[in-house]
């Protein structure tokens, strides 16, 4: 329960950046839920009736209303609970505009330059995925350095919308590192975003949520060698 008879009910996947992302925007708001953790290989008629047309987590349903995709669950907890923990949107219209402009550029750009170098065929897709990368991470340190204005976080002295956004991802940067041994946010390359880092690793609220960053190697690792298998 939320609080003032709300009843909110999450349905993720322990290792979904975009369930984590919804679990992080609840963790700072310091609200609670109950949380239902789904087989996307055997997916329950709650999702499936909850969100017909993606069949995607998460989910969130508040009340018995369900409200799909991350972005879209980040925005509505932050409109829908403005006195709870902290306030994600920023109050100026176009702060909020560049806000949503980058969590945008995100999963566009950043998950988009993962693929190839989880999924390259061959060394050239992923040589490419590396170098995309490091482009996106350079364009998030320019993006870091105007909407923080010197402050921590992109949000400026506490976490905001495109930290919550961002901070999805923060499981799988370490999980990256250790299994390909790709440095996205290297210090002497982007030193905002690697103190950036630090710091979203060291908040309370978010350690309470992050999944375990050996259980997303080892299940990187038997991907991978599902793949390997899968060629021969």
């Amino acid at each position: 329960m939320a609080g003032g008879g709300d009843e909110l009910k999450l349905l993720g996947m322990w290792a979904s950046p975009f369930a984590l992302r919804a679990k992080l925007a609840l963790s700072f708001k310091g609200l609670s839920y109950d949380y239902v953790e789904e087989d996307l290989k055997n997916k329950s008629e709650l999702l499936l009736s909850s969100n017909p047309v993606h069949k995607k987590v998460p989910v969130l349903i508040h009340n018995g209303k369900p409200i799909c995709e991350s972005q879209v669950i980040v925005q509505y907890i932050d409109e829908v609970f403005p006195d709870a923990g902290v306030t994600l949107l920023p109050a100026d219209p176009h702060d909020r505009a560049v806000a949503r402009f980058w969590a945008s550029y995100i999963d566009e750009k950043l998950l988009g330059a993962w693929i190839p170098v989880f999924r390259g065929k061959t060394e050239e897709e992923k040589a490419e995925g590396v170098k995309q990368t490091f482009a996106v991470a350079e364009t998030l340190e320019g993006a870091l350095s105007e909407c923080s204005k010197g402050k921590p976080f992109f949000g400026g002295d506490t976490v905001g919308y495109v930290d919550v956004v961002l901070g999805g991802f923060v499981a799988w940067v370490h999980a990256i590192e250790e299994v390909f041994g790709l440095n996205q946010f290297d210090a002497a390359k982007t030193p905002l975003l690697a103190a950036w880092l630090e710091r979203f690793d060291e908040l309370d609220a978010g350690k309470e949520v992050m999944p375990d960053i050996g259980r997303l190697v080892e299940l990187e690792k038997m991907r991978q060698a599902q793949a390997q298998a899968a060629v021969y």
